[in-house]
């Protein structure tokens, strides 16, 4: 591990702290998008689905159960805590994430560390996923093909899934502040911690590829250039409410 991936892993953690001590110790959510939260926590659950399978290190285990946790805990807390469900902003967040979802999905299926988009265009996508153990089987009068995936397909599916599903989990979060208008301290905090996160992961991806062999992470690389240029606005007005000390506000 490199200074700077350390660095993104506890600007994002600080995010998480953040945006907790807002809910905890004012038990309200008011200007933070539930939808983003589900969203992260779908990126979590399925980035991390090797968490009882594959040990790398205490402090890889650590950091991938305290993202799991606090994701959801803070689903939680919107959804089901009597106080702070009540400040949820359910009008002003109406970004349809379901969409992105499903397209997010598509994309990690079609494109993954597995096959690429050269491979799947040009019909490799079944030969390298899958084995044909027997082809027209007949059961009942009905041809029936019998596939065996290859067993690191799906994890690699879900893996370019939440990837994918994280570059974007910040836009419900980003319409629902600019239809609010004002953003409190803490919310932009947290926002500008988020941000930060991947503008140093994107360091980090930059440091690898000149310092490790065969550092081919493109998926990453690219959705996290994604993801930090969707901050670009936020930073910008971030900025401007910083230098003339006047609170943050963003436009409609």
């Amino acid at each position: 591990m490199n200074i700077f991936r350390f660095a993104g892993d506890m600007t994002h953690l600080i995010s998480i702290l953040i945006l907790l001590l807002k809910i905890y110790a004012t038990k309200s959510c008011a200007g933070i998008s539930l939808k983003t939260q589900e969203l992260y926590a779908l990126v979590f659950l399925t980035r991390y689905m090797d968490l009882i399978t594959d040990y790398v290190s205490l402090y890889n285990t650590v950091m991938k159960i305290v993202f799991i946790v606090s994701s959801l805990a803070i689903v939680w807390c919107m959804r089901r805590h009597p106080l702070v469900r009540r400040s949820y902003d359910k009008d002003l967040d109406t970004f349809r994430h379901q969409y992105v979802v499903l397209a997010c999905f598509v994309l990690g299926l079609i494109m993954n560390e597995k096959f690429t988009f050269q491979e799947v265009s040009s019909y490799a996508f079944v030969s390298n996923c899958c084995i044909v153990r027997d082809l027209f089987a007949s059961i009942n009068g009905i041809c029936c093909v019998i596939i065996a995936c290859d067993k690191f397909y799906f994890a690699k599916v879900f893996w370019a899934f939440s990837i994918y599903l994280e570059a974007v989990a910040i836009l419900p979060q980003l319409v629902l502040l600019q239809r609010s208008g004002n953003v409190d301290n803490l919310t932009g905090q947290y926002v500008l911690f988020l941000g930060a996160y991947r503008g140093l992961y994107i360091i980090n991806w930059i440091y690898r590829y000149f310092t490790e062999d065969h550092f081919t992470r493109w998926i990453a690389c690219v959705s996290g250039l994604v993801q930090t240029a969707l901050y670009a606005d936020f930073f910008y007005y971030y900025y401007l409410s910083w230098k003339t000390n006047t609170k943050l506000k963003l436009p409609a």
